[in-house]
């Protein structure tokens, strides 16, 4: 295996995660192309451009070129209005292919949906196996909608059914995403390997608490309750709110010490009203106790782990979870919904806590148990690191390296109408 064309269409592993369309997917894209260079296979990966000021190609790491693909206008265009701009999209990912002698690429993987119909079109002209990662499905998402966040279109199940019939293997981050494949999508078993994300461990790694708060103005012996992510329904940033605002009605005596940082931009329907969190923080009469922080890059959002009590990550689904991994990192416990990956990325009462739904009145339990019950803390973070050890990005290269060989020993001769 030589060289891999990677694309991820609809957003570019460059942009900064936690704003947009940018999240956990971007530093997937990235954080895989770089191990794979670095196990001697070239990456190509194809993004939609979406400024005229971008360069046609940018070197992220050595061995991995980041190609942006003119599709449609350069801003304005929604994720919504991208299915219009495949066919260009493809177009020219085939032209780019074309000005090299036949097999320059070895395999395609696409990530999301859109990003597999333009894989499955590459697959069939260039001949070679198309390997495709999910990362969120529509039928997934549709039957856990928070409250307020809108339905994916038919148009996007449609194309879901299709990538999932086209592809010679389906990446699953976690068992649970490789059975939601058969069970909502028909996909066959022998053509899924599940493969779980990784965490940077030279990055993500636990620091000197008091420290690092200095660094970032908290206070030494404050609760830190941290949210981090893209702010949208589905990440359901409110569910924390509204479970801090119960805790301090139940217990008073905490609010001086309680600090509830959210790093991170509005995303998806939330766009529309990008103010909205700040008003429901006022609204729970919590202004003294939030602070929001714009997206930050990932050796900030560390330390910002680190500095946390606890992470909390309440969504109301996630394919893996990546934010819960990089906590854990950083020996930080996290509270998470129990829903999708992040039942895999963490261990349930010993690097962090699970709760079943997404009830302020659960989560504000959950929350009190892990900051004032004796032990509970300091033994939850000593299995946070244990459990974040067990994912690292070179595995998950390594995994998906032999990935892309048995797909190609499966390479459909026929792909499913």
């Amino acid at each position: 295996m030589d060289r891999v064309a990677m694309i991820s269409l609809h957003t570019s592993p460059l942009d900064q995660p936690g704003v947009g369309d940018a999240g956990g997917m971007n530093v997937y894209v990235l954080e895989l192309s770089r191990r794979l260079a670095s196990q001697g296979v070239a990456v190509d990966i194809f993004t939609r451009a979406t400024a005229s000021r971008l360069p046609a190609v940018v070197e992220a790491a050595e061995g991995v070129l980041v190609r942006h693909v003119p599709a449609g206008p350069f801003e304005g265009l929604a994720k919504a209005e991208l299915p219009a701009q495949l066919c260009a999209f493809a177009r020219e990912v085939l032209r780019t292919e074309a000005i090299h002698p036949v097999g320059h690429y070895d395999a395609v993987h696409s990530h999301y949906w859109l990003s597999g119909q333009v894989g499955a079109l590459a697959r069939d002209r260039w001949q070679v196996p198309l390997v495709h990662s999910m990362h969120t499905m529509a039928k997934v998402k549709n039957a856990a909608l928070a409250d307020g966040d809108t339905p994916e279109p038919l148009a996007r199940l449609i194309g879901e059914e299709q990538v999932v019939a086209a592809a010679d293997v389906l990446v699953a981050n976690t068992d649970e995403e490789a059975r939601q494949l058969v069970e909502l999508y028909d996909a066959e078993p022998h053509r899924l390997e599940v493969v779980h994300p990784g965490v940077d461990l030279g990055v993500f790694r636990r620091r000197d608490r008091d420290a690092v708060r200095r660094e970032l103005d908290l206070p030494v012996d404050a609760h830190v309750l941290l949210f981090a992510g893209r702010i949208q329904p589905l990440k359901a940033p409110d569910v924390l709110l509204r479970a801090v605002a119960l805790l301090l009605e139940r217990d008073p005596a905490l609010r001086p010490r309680v600090v509830v940082p959210v790093v991170g931009g509005p995303s998806g329907s939330v766009l529309e009203h990008p103010e909205s969190l700040a008003q429901l923080a006022a609204e729970l009469g919590l202004d003294d106790v939030v602070r929001f922080v714009p997206p930050v890059d990932q050796a900030t959002l560390a330390r910002w782990y680190a500095a946390a009590s606890l992470v909390a990550v309440p969504s109301y689904n996630e394919s893996f979870g990546l934010v819960a991994v990089e906590a854990q990192a950083t020996g930080t416990p996290v509270v998470a919904a129990a829903v999708g990956g992040l039942t895999t990325a963490v261990a349930d009462g010993e690097s962090g806590l699970l709760v079943e739904g997404h009830r302020p009145e659960d989560w504000a339990h959950v929350l009190r148990r892990v900051l004032v019950e004796p032990g509970l803390h300091q033994r939850l973070a000593d299995g946070a690191l244990a459990q974040a050890g067990r994912f690292a990005w070179e595995r998950t290269a390594q995994e998906t390296l032999e990935t892309y060989g048995r797909a190609a020993s499966l390479m459909r001769t026929e792909v499913p109408a």
